[in-house]
């Protein structure tokens, strides 16, 4: 079967009758082989898949026996690929998880900042509170890494550093899963002080597949991949929270798929209905492209029933509003010609 492909996805941002802005997509889909289904642009290029790619990174977790020794809860593991908003239930859940294991917020590497939530910011600028590593959109994933290091008798200090078991078993799983040889990858380091690895955008999408369709996989990496999609699928809100596409999105999905953003416009989204994998870039990096963008194209490929495009409507086609809540244009992906 030939593949089709097309030219970049455009997303739309109009005023009026005009269009202001534009953005330009690339997408792959992809099997659990690395055969190219669908691609949009240039599927070639490097991206650094940044926080999309969580649900690999977390894999050790549970390979290691980490995960089974310290009795993670769908609610934990969630965390553990999440990039979370910081709201009370991600930070009390993230705190909870690391004291019942013997280990606290003073041991998370990925720096503070505040919530990204805006009214739970505000709250902790009201208790006079600056932003912590528990606040960290990845301290979840931090946590695994940390307790991951702890059930191994490995030192906790220093597990961001591409030296570290910790991190080489990280890496080792992006190379397996995406069949890509990092050798041949940039190195750099992430928001969260991690190493970031960049691959081209098919071998992405094929770390996607790899999780829609594990049967390649060995058995104890079928189980990992089977706990991470069922926790995704019962905790959608851990994965983001209020107003997050991933949020959002996920529930609409109906466990046909699911959908994780990075940084700097990417998706990474297995589709265990088909066995097929979706990765997309935008090239600007802006959020704004990135998250019409997935559900654009999740509609495209008949994953979203009419209910589901009816609920997200503002995904697919995002108002713009000025400061006095007029409406002023639209956000959305130009039909393919």
């Amino acid at each position: 079967m030939s593949a089709t492909h097309h030219d970049c996805l455009v997303i739309e941002c109009s005023r009026g009758s005009a269009v202001e802005s534009s953005h330009l997509v690339d997408a792959a889909l992809v099997d659990a082989s690395g055969q190219v289904v669908e691609a949009w642009g240039d599927i070639e290029r490097f991206v650094y898949p940044r926080s999309a790619v969580k649900s690999i990174q977390v894999l050790p977790f549970f390979e290691s026996g980490a995960a089974d020794k310290t009795g993670a809860t769908e609610s934990e593991i969630a965390l553990a690929c999440a990039s979370h908003n910081g709201q009370a239930a991600h930070v009390s859940a993230v705190r909870s998880w690391l004291a019942r294991t013997g280990l606290d917020e003073t041991h998370l590497e990925c720096g503070g900042h505040l919530p990204y939530h805006s009214e739970s910011a505000h709250e902790c600028i009201r208790r006079g509170e600056a932003g912590a590593a528990i606040h960290n959109m990845c301290s979840g994933k931090h946590s695994a890494f940390l307790v991951t290091a702890k059930m191994l008798g490995e030192e906790t200090q220093d597990y961001i550093q591409r030296e570290h078991p910790v991190q080489r078993r990280v890496s080792a799983a992006i190379q397996e899963m995406t069949g890509w040889d990092l050798s041949r990858s940039p190195w750099a380091i992430d928001g969260c002080s991690i190493p970031t690895i960049g691959l081209p955008l098919h071998a992405l999408a094929r770390g996607a597949a790899n999780i829609a369709d594990p049967s390649a996989q060995p058995a104890e990496r079928q189980a990992a991949i089977a706990r991470i999609r069922a926790a995704i699928a019962a905790e959608p809100f851990m994965i983001a929270g209020d107003a997050r596409a991933c949020s959002d999105i996920i529930p609409a999905l109906d466990g046909k798929a699911y959908i994780k953003f990075g940084a700097e416009g990417v998706f990474f989204a297995p589709i265990q209905e088909r066995g097929l994998g979706l990765a997309l870039k935008v090239r600007d990096g802006a959020t704004r492209a990135a998250d019409t963008a997935i559900a654009s194209l999740l509609a495209y490929l008949g994953l979203l029933d009419s209910a589901a495009e009816e609920n997200l409507a503002g995904y697919l086609e995002t108002p713009l509003s000025n400061w006095r809540g007029i409406n002023v244009g639209t956000v959305r992906a130009v039909p393919d010609k």
